[in-house]
This record gives structure tokens, C-alpha cells and sequence, in this order.
């Protein structure tokens, strides 16, 4: 059994993305099927359109954003849970006065990731 305090775990940007952060909660190494990483979006952060070769299965913990996935907009606040399927191009936006944060399990698989558009 593993526990951990989540505020304990380091932060690293991402790079792709402008005022976000990802925390691995629980990495391949710790866990055999899923891996679980906590990412917070700074006011006016973002994270651009791409895709992954993975699902993403998210909850949001705090915060409100602006998804668009597959060129269509979804607005999502803290207890939703959603969906992203594997292929399906996505990006997320802060909006408010409050970081976004959310929780997302992806299966322990190779992750392809390509940036779409400019």
C-alpha cells in the first residue's frame, strides 16, 4: 500500500503549456495499470490543443476552465468528472479568478503526444 500527502509530491511545469503545473501522484513505477497526476492551471494558464494516444479520465477538484475537444467548447467546474478518449484533440483554459486543478488517471502506456494547429 502506498499513501502520500498530494502537497507533498513536487511540481513541475509544463512545458507545452503557460502557467501549469503537474504533480505524478502515482507513477508507473508505483502502480501497474494507471498512472495518477494532478495538474493546476494558474489563472489565465493554459494547456494548447493536442492530442494524446491515451484516454484521460479527470476530475476536477477546484477551479472552472474552458475545454474544447474535437473544435467544440465545454465548461467545467470543480465535482465534474470527464472523459477524454484516446486521439481526441483537446486543450484546456483557466477562466475565473481561481486555479483550476484536477486530477488525471491515464493507463500505464506509451503516450504519444503531437500538438495540433499552430
Amino acid at each position: 500500500m502506498i499513501i502520500k500527502k498530494m502537497n507533498s509530491v513536487e511540481k513541475a511545469i509544463v512545458g507545452a503549456g503557460e502557467k501549469t503545473w503537474i504533480q505524478v501522484l502515482l507513477s508507473s513505477d508505483e502502480a501497474p495499470n494507471f498512472a495518477m497526476r494532478r495538474f493546476t492551471i494558474e489563472p489565465g494558464g493554459f494547456m494548447p490543443y493536442h492530442t494524446n494516444t491515451v484516454e484521460h479520465e479527470q476530475l476536477i477538484l477546484r477551479g472552472e476552465a474552458e475545454i474544447v475537444c474535437k473544435g467544440e467548447n465545454f465548461r467545467v467546474k470543480k465535482d465534474d468528472v470527464t472523459l477524454i478518449p484516446a486521439g481526441e484533440p483537446h486543450s484546456y483554459r483557466c477562466i475565473g479568478d481561481e486555479p483550476f486543478e484536477f486530477l488525471c488517471l491515464v493507463p500505464n502506456q506509451v503516450d504519444t503526444i503531437e500538438m495540433v494547429g499552430d
